[in-house]
């Protein structure tokens, strides 16, 4: 007798696969992070390109695709913040430009303090401190880095006084940050081993003597340099205490200090996936929308007395996990985030407005290409 063979059943047999496609499982684990009760799952990226062969699906990056599906949607922008969406890219991309924004765009901040008079409860080094961390409103694009070997002029260097002093006899006072008066014309102390000029009418030379003032460019004219927020306390005063002093503010970056970074923060979020499994309704409906304590799910009526829970708000979703924990609630309702869909927020501290905070950490971005490529070639 023949020996009769088994035959063999390839993944095209199946009738729910298409030709080039994963299975619906596969393709959830490739494209979905699921948040189990205990802990997420499939966290990992695959990015080989075999990863898949032996089903026909060719799973390398190709800049086509990426080009025809990546997409950016502004979901919120205002004058401080900005939220937006990346869909169709990587960890990896999104994570360096959230690196960028905090370490590698710079501003301008304080640097340098020259203390005249402190005759406050804060120690001079706390004060320089304090006032290092002050935000200015000034685009740093308008202004070179100033190197060790540099002299500070009107191009590398913005330079604050503040004079404030609490009378005897009066109550205690806030020295306020709108208190840093800008001077255009650069430092008015005179340098201490300078020699008295022989012209008595010339200007004595200063730790800033700028060539000319900083109000008459054409850039700041029209924009006078100060403090982003008039009401950050600087210090407060009793009676008789004194402060006197003045700052010299350069350009920086955040990996060299935090008063340099142009945000407060930058994070993003994968986009939070919310789906029934099954119909929840009546009492159990109402169950499952006072579990969520951020208000993901509703209730809608589909008729004759009828009720349903329905998910209407999936991207407030915070993971917390309180509707599937309990009574085999996983059986009702999955919770899974998208690996290429990031929600993206960036708070401005105030020197740039968020969205060309975004533009430059691109331009930053693609500058690093652009020299890794040449290295290469």
């Amino acid at each position: 007798m023949e020996e009769q063979k088994t035959p063999k059943i390839s993944v095209w047999d199946l009738p729910d696969v298409p030709k080039g496609k994963l299975p619906p499982h596969l393709e959830i684990q490739r494209t979905r992070v699921l948040c189990t009760s205990d802990a997420p799952t499939h966290t990992e990226n695959i990015r080989y390109s075999g990863a898949y062969a032996s089903m026909g699906v060719d799973n390398s990056l190709q800049l086509e695709h990426f080009h025809d599906n990546f997409r950016l949607e502004v979901i919120r922008l205002n004058e401080d913040d900005m939220e937006f969406d990346m869909i169709g890219i990587d960890a990896a991309l999104a994570n360096a430009l959230r690196r960028i924004l905090i370490a590698e765009l710079p501003t301008m901040a304080i640097e340098k303090v020259l203390i005249a008079n402190n005759t406050s409860v804060i120690q001079d080094e706390v004060l320089a401190h304090r006032l290092g961390l002050i935000p200015l409103k000034v685009d740093p694009r308008m202004f070179e880095y100033m190197s060790e070997n540099d002299v500070p002029n009107e191009k590398n260097t913005i330079v604050f006084k503040l004079h404030s002093r609490c009378e005897r006899g009066s109550s205690r006072i806030k020295v306020l940050s709108n208190e840093l008066q800008w001077l255009p014309r650069g430092s008015e102390l005179a340098l201490s081993t300078e020699k008295p000029a022989v012209d008595p009418t010339s200007r004595p030379r200063t730790y800033t003597s700028f060539n000319c003032s900083q109000d008459s460019l054409p850039e700041f004219s029209n924009n006078p340099i100060g403090p982003k927020h008039a009401d950050i306390i600087i210090a407060k005063l009793g009676p008789g205490q004194e402060i006197e002093l003045e700052a010299h503010a350069v350009k920086g970056m955040g990996k060299t200090h935090a008063k340099w970074s142009p945000v407060a923060t930058a994070w993003y979020r994968m986009l939070p996936e919310v789906v029934l499994l099954q119909e929840v309704e009546g009492e159990k409906a109402e169950e499952l929308v006072k579990k969520c304590p951020v208000k993901v799910f509703d209730i809608e009526d589909i008729g004759k007395g009828r009720k349903r829970a329905t998910v209407a708000r999936p991207r407030s979703c915070t993971l917390c996990r309180e509707c599937i924990r309990g009574d085999d609630w996983d059986k009702y309702v999955t919770l899974r985030r998208v690996k290429d869909h990031f929600i993206f927020t960036i708070e401005s501290t105030g020197a740039l407005p968020p969205e060309v905070l975004f533009t430059e950490a691109v331009k930053i971005l693609e500058g690093k290409c652009e020299r890794v490529i040449t290295e290469l070639s």
